[in-house]
């Protein structure tokens, strides 16, 4: 049985339940190969955060391209972050916003291991 811990010390809070969760049957080994393919795909908050700042420089919605928002990303780039009200409740939620990328990400890591 693998601990989170042991293979990302990097991560914390309810990112580190879910994948403690994903992981726990796993061996040792097994633990580290998902480890190293999260590691390269997940997404830190603070980027997220950092790039939705950026929205009110004019680059608003960058942050919904690096989650793969595609949709989402188009539309606030021509609207502006909708008017900046868009931009702001995603500054509010950026964890939230990461944490559900994150969550698809370890899904198909698992996907993969198996």
């Amino acid at each position: 049985m693998a601990r989170v811990i042991d293979v990302m010390p990097e991560i914390t809070g309810e990112e580190m339940a879910y994948v403690q969760h994903l992981i726990k049957d796993f061996d040792e080994e097994k633990a580290r190969t998902f480890a190293s393919i999260y590691r390269a795909r997940r997404r830190e908050p603070m980027l997220i955060l950092v790039t939705a700042l950026l929205g009110f420089v004019g680059l608003a919605g960058v942050h919904r391209f690096i989650i793969n928002h595609i949709g989402m990303g188009i539309l606030y780039i021509f609207t502006a972050g909708l008017c900046l009200i868009g931009t702001i409740v995603d500054l509010v939620n950026y964890q939230k916003l990461a944490f559900e990328y994150n969550q698809k990400i370890a899904n198909e890591a698992i996907v993969m291991i198996r």
